[in-house]
């Protein structure tokens, strides 16, 4: 009994000693380990001036290309292991090893001779430019989105450099001096002037079952402080359920109904549990709870869609930001509507916040309507050779789409 005792209090030392060993290893390789400069080094390799959409991106995809056949001929990167989830910097395991072969036929990581399993700054380091190339949250630790990022096979992504290429080349031609486009899978908006980016947005676009669609216009008109007329589409789907969940949902936001002739009807006067509502306006007014926020940019198009304020900027940071019913909500709007009102005078961000803080209804035209492309880019490439790539949310990919006309 005491050397049965005994022996089985041996994986229990061993474990601890292995413990101990991680522990000092771990503390030793986070003692000098800069990952916030690691992640303004990731965010510098895609934040360049050159536009999703323009002639030079069609050339570097073609560079890309020209790249990425010969390594897929050759079988392309092996598949990570299931067990790389949540590895992250400190950890000493097996499965870093094959972490890393991953990232270095990538290019997220310099090529070495031997590969230890320490997940240490330059793993840290070539996993968040791997996730700014991949659109997703710069934090450095194998979760989710990165997880099942690694695992795309190199052909898929060399099929998405070739579709986005034909793309790209064909929608070039239709570009002028000064544009905004809306890039789909990215959630990114980029307003571009003299062939260079002048500024990146963060967005918020249409679900997959209500998507935002492709197009061309000119923004021709600012809306501040607008009220929002909720689209019947809405109010069939969403306001008739919030209602039945809570009867002073349209209170707590707002929202006033009107029937045809302009009369105002009480929400007990509806019956919920019906699509009798859909034969209703509503309205909601202008105010920091409004759905469109301080601003709602406008051109004309069939969808009715348009750019916009919101207030639930907590959306912005997602990984995945696909949210709205078609219309796209813009990060930071109060620069993006300075830049588009350049040519008015008088315009300047601090004046378009000043009209926020107002909550004064005032509509401006544009005096030189400006270019707007909503499109789908899911795979892309800079000067400096970094492609990025995007997730085939409405599987234009998957069905081989490659115009993309409005």
């Amino acid at each position: 009994m005491a050397l049965a005792g005994a022996a089985a209090s041996v994986p229990g030392v061993a474990r601890a000693e292995n413990s101990l060993f991680d522990m000092f290893a771990r503390d030793r390789v986070l003692k000098d380990v800069d990952t916030e400069g690691n992640t303004a080094a990731a965010q510098a390799l895609i934040e360049t001036n050159e536009p999703i959409l323009s002639y030079d991106t069609a050339y570097n995809l073609q560079m890309a290309i020209s790249q990425y056949e010969p390594f897929v001929a050759a079988g392309g990167w092996e598949l990570v292991p299931q067990e790389v989830y949540g590895l992250k910097l400190g950890v000493s395991r097996k499965p870093v090893t094959a972490l890393k072969r991953r990232l270095m036929s990538s290019g997220d990581m310099p090529p070495a001779k031997r590969i230890d399993d320490m997940f240490d700054q330059t793993t840290d380091a070539a996993v968040r430019n791997f996730q700014a190339r991949h659109g997703l949250i710069v934090n450095g630790q194998v979760d989710e989105p990165t997880y099942y990022a690694l695992l795309v096979p190199a052909d898929v992504r060399l099929n998405q450099l070739r579709l986005n290429a034909l793309r790209v080349q064909d929608m070039a031609a239709t570009l002028s001096d000064r544009y905004l486009v809306v890039n789909v899978p990215a959630a990114t908006t980029e307003a571009v002037e003299g062939g260079l980016v002048a500024q990146r947005h963060t967005a918020v676009v249409g679900r997959i079952d209500r998507q935002t669609p492709i197009l061309q216009s000119k923004i021709q008109q600012i809306n501040f402080n607008p009220y929002w007329h909720v689209p019947k589409s809405i109010i069939r789907k969403d306001l008739t359920k919030y209602m039945q969940e809570d009867p002073e949902y349209l209170a707590k936001y707002k929202i006033h109904i009107y029937d045809g002739k302009g009369r105002e009807i009480s929400p007990t006067d509806i019956d919920w549990t019906t699509d009798e509502a859909v034969q209703y306006m509503f309205r909601q007014e202008p105010g920091s709870e409004n759905s469109m926020g301080h601003v709602k940019i406008n051109f004309p198009n069939k969808h009715d869609v348009y750019l916009h304020d919101t207030p639930s900027k907590g959306l912005f940071a997602e990984n995945a930001r696909f949210h709205s019913s078609g219309c796209m909500r813009i990060e930071h709007v109060n620069k993006l509507v300075a830049w588009i009102l350049r040519d008015n005078g008088g315009w300047d961000t601090s004046s378009v916040d000043a009209m926020f803080e107002s909550n004064e209804r005032l509509d401006v035209s544009v005096k030189q309507p400006v270019a707007i492309h909503t499109t789908y880019i899911t795979a892309w490439a800079n000067r400096q050779g970094t492609v990025s790539f995007r997730d085939d949310v409405y599987k234009f990919d998957a069905e081989g789409r490659t115009g993309l006309s409005a």
